[in-house]
């Protein structure tokens, strides 16, 4: 164990508290959460102070919530607006999920032709029309990769001293602190720069749920979501490659950003892998709330069966899989890529296990793809079980599995060599690969806001498909995308449930930029990249739900395994064979 940084930051709010003189009257802007500045202002006010502090995360939804009063009101219109320097719905994005917490009055999104940094807010009573001034403090600055973001920031305005100035919060100082102290240490040349890069912060805000979902608002998880995707950039910097390359190892870099009872810190050392595992006990597999111990996937993947092939991690761990020959056309079944979307790993078990029962089932089973992720990811839950975790998204190199081939990995094909043997068991033309993406709103506040690079993954829009074909595979790929959906929508509640979610995603990002079939989004594209010639592709949004929600992703995961196994028998058999023959790749037929 090496350590890098150290250190531990004053609280902005006791600097405020401490700093104030009787009779002063001032509004802040900081990073805390609502039952830590209530709590200031009271201190202040036995100091004879008056003091109004606001949250410098998502300032319009604070104000709703804390200061602005929705009685009567029939109509609200938000103006926002638009800066050159971040995307165009960023101030519109922030305002999540506002619409669905202002009870039965209409709201509206008018973008605003300037760019300060606050929205213009109309309240529509039956008496007139209110307006309403809301700050929202940010600054344009660069980051450690030399990229301009527009960021929230501390904001302090004294009473009658104009508009006011930045106040540099405890919140931004230790993450530009500990960005600097990784910037400036010498990893050497070579990738992986280390086992484990280690970041522990501790941090008083308590998570706040909203009234809506899975929604809440953590100062941590935001924490955690910017440190690591920062941090992945600036060793995509160091290693020369592109900002976003999911082929980048430079080891594990894992946040934990733990709750303290008002102590803020951070120790960033590297550490050595661990290889042991946090399991919970075993549960039904049907019936899971959670996600399932380690053991029990591997013991669930005995009991189906067929011939057993496996492959190692960075740490050591086994990645199990196995194949069933059959009689039918064959098809690749996988979860845990990434392992923070954990409904796919139960599905993809529940279906191989129904397709075990059936005579001349055809298929490779690997539900557990990324063990080093998923141990890191029950790790990860112990302090915080609804954050979205994503530093247990790749594996414990730093990279993406899925990006790796035999020729840019050399000895770390790893977790990878999983994908190759299954293809090479079966010769199958169709992977159902099973993943999810965030429940929640996934942000990056102190970059930008937006994840760069994921913007489309930034708010949940239901349970959607997207389909990666070798070119001439269209035809069979859409017959494929036409039956799984016409099957998912006699999910009861399923359509309903996305309804509601793009609903509410379309007020506050836009259009998604989905085809619509047979009610369910879907994504259709034509990427050489993968091996086998189609892959369908789950999304539901199950980082990180629990309780009848998770029974009901990893229900809609087995359904669309089922559904999509059940008709590539029917489209490969069926009256289309020839069309679909004719329309095959150089890499082989249907059949």
């Amino acid at each position: 164990m090496t350590e890098i940084f150290s250190k531990t930051f004053e609280r902005t709010l006791d600097h405020l508290v401490t700093r104030a003189v009787a009779g002063q009257t001032f509004e802040a802007w900081t990073f805390d959460d609502a039952k830590s500045r209530r709590a200031a202002e009271r201190r202040l006010a036995e100091k004879g102070v008056t003091a109004r502090i606001r949250s410098a995360y998502k300032p319009l939804l604070f104000s709703f919530r804390e200061d602005i009063d929705l009685t009567g009101v029939e109509a609200i219109e938000v103006h926002y607006p638009v800066h050159a320097a971040a995307p165009a719905n960023r101030f519109r994005l922030e305002a999540y999920p506002l619409a669905s917490l202002v009870g039965e009055a209409k709201i509206g999104f008018v973008p605003r032709e300037d760019d300060g940094f606050f929205y213009d807010v109309l309240l529509t009573r039956a008496g007139g029309t209110e307006t309403l001034k809301v700050l929202a403090p940010n600054r344009v600055h660069s980051d450690a990769v030399g990229e301009t973001n527009v960021s929230p920031t501390g904001w302090l305005q004294m009473a009658g001293e104009g508009a006011g100035e930045r106040l540099a919060t405890d919140y931004e100082m230790l993450f530009e602190a500990a960005i600097s102290a990784v910037s400036e240490h010498d990893w050497g040349r070579q990738e992986p720069y280390f086992e484990e890069l280690n970041i522990r912060v501790r941090h008083p805000a308590e998570d706040e749920w909203l009234e809506v979902g899975d929604e809440s608002v953590s100062l941590r998880e935001a924490l955690h979501e910017d440190f690591y995707f920062s941090l992945l950039e600036f060793f995509q910097k160091k290693s020369g490659r592109p900002l976003g390359d999911r082929g980048l190892k430079p080891g594990q870099i894992v946040p934990e950003i733990v709750r303290s009872e008002g102590e803020i810190s951070v120790r960033i050392e590297a550490k050595a892998l661990s290889a042991t595992s946090l399991d919970c006990d075993d549960q039904v597999l049907d019936t899971a709330v959670e996600p399932l111990a380690a053991g029990q996937v591997a013991s669930l993947l005995e009991e189906i069966g067929g011939e057993e092939f496996v492959a190692r991690s960075r740490s050591g761990r086994v990645v199990a899989a196995r194949y069933h020959a059959g009689t039918d056309a064959a098809v690749m079944i996988s979860g845990g890529q990434h392992p923070n979307e954990t409904t796919g790993i139960v599905g993809a078990l529940r279906a191989a296990r129904e397709l075990a029962k059936m005579k001349g089932a055809h298929f490779t089973i690997s539900p557990l793809e990324n063990p080093d992720g998923y141990a890191l990811h029950q790790r990860l839950r112990m302090d915080n079980p609804h954050h979205m975790h994503h530093a247990a998204r790749y594996t414990a190199l730093g990279d993406d599995l899925e990006y790796r081939t035999r020729e840019n990995s050399g000895e770390h094909i790893n977790e990878k060599e999983i994908r190759f043997r299954a293809q090479e068991l079966s010769n199958a033309k169709l992977h159902v690969n099973l993943h999810g993406y965030p429940s929640h709103e996934w942000t990056r506040p102190l970059s930008g806001y937006v994840p760069r690079n994921f913007a489309m993954w930034t708010l949940p829009k239901g349970f959607f498909l997207v389909m990666r074909h070798h070119a001439k595979w269209e035809v069979p790929a859409e017959a494929l995308l036409d039956r799984v959906t016409r099957h998912l929508g006699a999910i009861p509640g399923l359509l309903e449930y996305n309804d509601r979610q793009i609903a509410l995603y379309e007020i506050h990002a836009g259009e998604t930029g989905f085809r619509i079939i047979n009610g369910f989004p879907c994504l259709s594209s034509i990427d050489d990249r993968h091996t086998v010639p189609m892959t369908l592709i789950t999304e539901y949004p199950d980082e990180t739900i629990y309780g009848s929600d998770f029974i009901a992703g990893h229900t809609a995961q087995m359904e669309t395994v089922l559904a999509a196994y059940a008709a590539w028998q029917e489209i490969v058999a069926g009256d289309v064979a020839d069309l679909l023959r004719h329309g095959t790749s150089a890499t082989g037929t249907v059949a």
